[in-house]
């Protein structure tokens, strides 16, 4: 059993074309003035390795020595990376009260929760108590049952512990909402669930919303929406996952701009474009889908584009933009709406097709370029919503309520001439 205060965890990783994990160093907390840092040093075998790549650079780059968090963080981003978020915290946050440890999330340090959650985590990372034998956190357990056992966390009920064990298995999963990540057969998908307390159709919503954006033309996961117990979920395909148990190396955009947590309200898409322009492949075309990402957030009233939810393929010296993911519709009360991330260097992120206007030079883009880019989505959203809302099974109200409010709300509009 994991210690709830453990004072170290072993990385271990899949290298680039790799079927299997490698130990690759150290993870040590150690005192700091506001708290604990966590430090990481690479392992000798890891070094020796001819196709070792550094985890992320600029923050863990080869060599010996413990090699300090960066300005602001107390763990490398790259580390974050592969914690859970909210949801999967909740979980183990419920194991750790069935063994009558703790009750406070944030009594719980993080490298306890690298070591309880499941090892099919997002990227190539994977966290042990070993150096030496890897021992994968995985557990089989039907659809149905983790769906009831995501219902019983979140009503505070009862859970079987087996099938508690199988949900903590799949807890590593970034995001707030219920979800677990499952393996069938050949394919790796994160499963979505649908939750009772649900005021609109949520998980039909994103798929609608996914299904639009393969239409605009984006770099999309691949998702499909299934019946689960009478209830909806969806499946998203892994991209971080390669055939032959193979698994790619991926850091988010949180990382990518060195930010800590706390501090991802300061993370903005322009910044991020400076970041594509120094250190990503296809930068050209990388930068105008993100603007064109940024485009159909705005018209699908997706104000959860946050950092971690942006993302970007690691090779050990270059990156590359991920499928897009969490494109979901979000809750709308009133007009004004603002994005996650700021769209303009001045700060502007008025969920607004203007405000994509007048930043598209940011992008590398001209306005007749950037119109272009607005003026078809817009016209393939409109032609396809319904085609799209029969598919998913969204009802005439539900789709009602929808469409002018998250999707095409007249706020996204206001002052843009066609």
């Amino acid at each position: 059993m994991t210690s709830e205060n453990p004072e170290r965890a072993f990385v271990w990783s899949w290298l680039p074309g790799a079927g299997e994990p490698v130990p690759t160093g150290v993870l040590e907390a150690l005192p700091a003035p506001a708290g604990f840092v966590i430090t990481f040093a690479y392992g000798r075998s890891y070094l020796a390795n001819e196709a070792a790549i550094p985890l992320y650079l600029p923050e863990l780059p080869l060599g010996r020595g413990r090699i300090e968090p960066g300005p602001g963080l107390d763990v490398a981003g790259v580390i974050r990376d592969g914690a859970p978020d909210a949801w999967g915290q909740r979980v183990i946050m419920r194991q750790f009260a069935l063994d009558a440890r703790v009750h406070d999330p944030g009594e719980v340090p993080l490298l306890a929760y690298l070591l309880r959650s499941g090892s099919n985590r997002p990227g190539a990372l994977d966290f042990q108590d070993s150096p030496t034998d890897y021992v994968p956190r995985l557990h089989d357990a039907p659809i149905e049952d983790l769906l009831m056992a995501a219902d019983a966390i979140q009503a505070g009920d009862e859970l079987d512990a087996s099938v508690a064990e199988a949900l903590t298995a799949g807890s590593s999963a970034g995001g707030a909402r219920p979800k677990a990540t499952l393996v069938a057969g050949s394919r790796n998908v994160i499963a979505k669930f649908s939750a009772p307390t649900d005021t609109y159709p949520v998980i039909k919503a994103e798929a609608a919303a996914m299904q639009l954006a393969r239409l605009v033309g984006l770099d999309v996961a691949d998702t499909e929406l299934v019946e689960v117990a009478g209830r909806d979920v969806l499946l998203v395909d892994r991209f971080d996952r390669v055939g032959g148990g193979g698994r790619r190396a991926f850091v988010s955009a949180l990382t990518i701009l060195g930010l800590h947590e706390m501090a991802g309200r300061h993370a903005t898409y322009h910044d991020l474009a400076d970041v594509v322009r120094r250190r990503f492949v296809r930068r050209r075309e990388t930068l105008r889908e993100l603007f064109a990402r940024i485009v159909f957030n705005i018209i699908v009233g997706n104000t959860d584009d946050h950092a971690r939810n942006h993302a970007a393929f690691w090779d050990g010296d270059r990156l590359e933009l991920t499928p897009a993911y969490d494109i979901c519709p979000q809750a709308r009360a009133g007009g004004e709406q603002v994005q996650a991330m700021a769209i303009a260097p001045d700060g502007n992120r008025l969920s607004q097709f203007t405000t994509c206007l007048d930043a598209a030079n940011n992008y590398d883009l001209s306005e007749s370029e950037a119109r272009l880019i607005i003026d078809q989505q817009i016209q393939v959203v409109t032609e396809c919503w319904d085609e799209v809302a029969d598919d998913v099974g969204l009802t005439g109200p539900e789709r009602r309520e929808l469409w002018g409010n998250q999707v095409l709300n007249p706020f996204a509009s206001f002052g843009y001439g066609t």
